[in-house]
């Protein structure tokens, strides 16, 4: 893919993320006027500030940002784990991080303890997953061997996830009535009650600093190990890159947000069969398109049943599902 079109589709792509984030600090319970949301970010911190400054600055632009931050942490972790198992299927989940941070954050849940050490431990979970499915696979992915590291990879965390997925229906089944609403808008992804999107951004930097630079590498690893290795690819290296920032994006997008689902699947997957599988313009496209399709999703969330709120992963979930059996049935055809 040249470059022109590449920077196009990012350009589209920013253009359209720009205008729901306006549509996310104008639209809610209390309608304010494009003018007054960006006046009220303009005059952030100001002595006259009055409500519905508060309610932009304070409720509606951390929760934005923090959005885009997960829905694009979860699509670049999508489009990476298909390139690392070489399974155009594959997804941020299935390697157990999401379950590891589920079952460590209800725990702290169930403890009663602060919001912000429930998201520690939802963190430390998920980094303990990281460990443990890099510790099983950890020969075959210094070696570079095709044959053992994606299988070994897919096995165990479908295997951890598996055994994650047992200890959540446990704390559940042993959670106090008034503590179950919580915990499962946790589980089915929540943004609300974010109080700083600024960790998610700052991984979201990391993530796209250390995924971009090895994106013509990822391409000739999508090609085959033979070919990598011709063309003086460290496979083994690559390998242990991209699982450590995709394992490491989906963590902070599930400590943020909760397991926001289909994301990672659908995003890189769409993008893909639209534009192409360069990988130059699709690590950079899937943070954009990701975090998009986040935004648009809790945008719908908090205003379709305003002034009930729904989780944004129910929403995500009704327009994935859909959307993905339909490009299955356009790749078949």
């Amino acid at each position: 893919m040249n470059a022109q079109r590449a920077i196009a589709i990012w350009l589209a792509l920013a253009a359209l993320a720009g205008i729901v984030f306006v549509a996310a600090l104008t639209l809610g319970s209390v309608s304010v006027s494009p003018l007054r949301a960006l006046g009220a970010l303009a005059h952030s911190g100001s002595a006259g500030a009055d409500t519905i400054d508060e309610i932009v600055r304070s409720l509606r632009l951390p929760r934005a940002l923090a959005g885009f931050a997960c829905g694009a942490l979860l699509a670049l972790a999508g489009a990476l784990l298909q390139v690392l198992l070489r399974n155009p299927l594959a997804e941020p989940y299935v390697l157990g991080v999401s379950g590891g941070a589920a079952v460590f954050a209800i725990a702290a849940l169930l403890a009663g303890t602060a919001w912000w050490l429930v998201d520690a431990a939802a963190f430390a979970g998920a980094l303990f997953t990281i460990a443990l499915v890099l510790g099983f696979a950890r020969r075959a992915l210094a070696r570079g061997e095709p044959q053992e590291a994606s299988p070994r990879l897919l096995l165990t965390g479908v295997v951890l996830a598996t055994g994650w997925g047992a200890g959540v229906t446990l704390l559940l089944t042993l959670a106090p009535d008034e503590r179950l609403r919580g915990i499962l808008f946790w589980l089915a992804g929540d943004l609300n009650g974010v109080a700083s999107p600024w960790p998610a951004l700052a991984a979201l930097a990391l993530a796209l600093a250390a995924a971009a630079p090895v994106a013509p590498q990822l391409n000739v690893l999508a090609r085959g190990e033979a070919v990598a290795f011709a063309l003086g690819v460290s496979a083994g290296q690559l390998r242990l890159r991209i699982y450590l920032v995709a394992s490491l994006a989906t963590a902070a997008a599930v400590t943020t947000a909760g397991t926001i689902g289909f994301v990672g699947l659908v995003v890189p997957h769409a993008l893909r069969l639209a534009c192409g599988n360069d990988q130059r313009m699709l690590v950079p496209a899937s943070a954009l398109a990701g975090g998009l399709f986040v935004m648009s999703a809790d945008l719908l969330a908090r205003t379709v049943a305003a002034p009930a709120q729904l989780p944004v992963g129910v929403i995500t979930a009704l327009f994935g599902v859909p959307l993905f059996l339909w490009m299955l049935a356009r790749r078949s055809r």
